[in-house]
């Protein structure tokens, strides 16, 4: 009889425990992303600043951030933005080359572009009228860049999908142009 009752004991606190198990996995997994996309807009950020004979291109800094970006997938549509409050592909990132944009309006809807400070690196002028995406005049005058990913994060436990099927992991880093 003993026997049967830790079976069923068991059997009622096993999901449970499964649960809470998986949840810590995925929380782990969430902090492991965060912790490698900080690193990634870092390094990112530090590759588009450099001043050297050929100013670093939007594909330079794509190659620093995708190196350091390890176990993520990250894409690039429109590098120099705007930014958008459109979520990635589930499991994918998007990474935007752009100039700061005030932490009282981020994420905005739409970037705002300043006029007076061509972002970077690299390309065509950014196009307000036509919301074109091609890239921008380097920036000048040690002007601040910011280096932005938006991740699609895709928990593993099918419970925790249920309730949080997108978790946007934002990370960002400023620095200035040392050209």
């Amino acid at each position: 009889m003993q026997r049967s009752q830790s079976m069923v004991e068991f059997a009622l606190i096993a999901p449970l425990l499964l649960l809470l198990l998986f949840g810590v996995v995925d929380l782990g997994r969430v902090i492991y992303t965060y912790i490698t996309l900080n690193q990634a807009v870092n390094e990112g950020a530090r590759t588009a600043i450099r001043a050297s004979a050929l100013l670093p291109t939007n594909s330079d800094v794509e190659s620093a951030v995708k190196v350091h970006a390890v176990d993520v997938t990250l894409a690039n549509p429109c590098p120099n933005g705007p930014i958008t409050l459109a979520a990635p592909p589930p499991s994918q990132g998007w990474v935007y080359i752009t100039e700061p944009i005030p932490q009282s309006s981020w994420p905005s809807p739409l970037e705002q572009l300043l006029p007076t400070l061509e972002n970077a690196p690299g390309g065509q002028m950014w196009s307000v009228a036509t919301g074109s995406c091609s890239a921008t005049n380097p920036a000048y005058a040690h002007a601040p860049l910011q280096v932005t990913i938006r991740y699609n994060f895709v928990p593993i436990t099918p419970l925790m999908r249920q309730f949080a099927p997108n978790i946007i992991i934002s990370a960002a880093a400023v620095y200035r142009t040392e050209y």
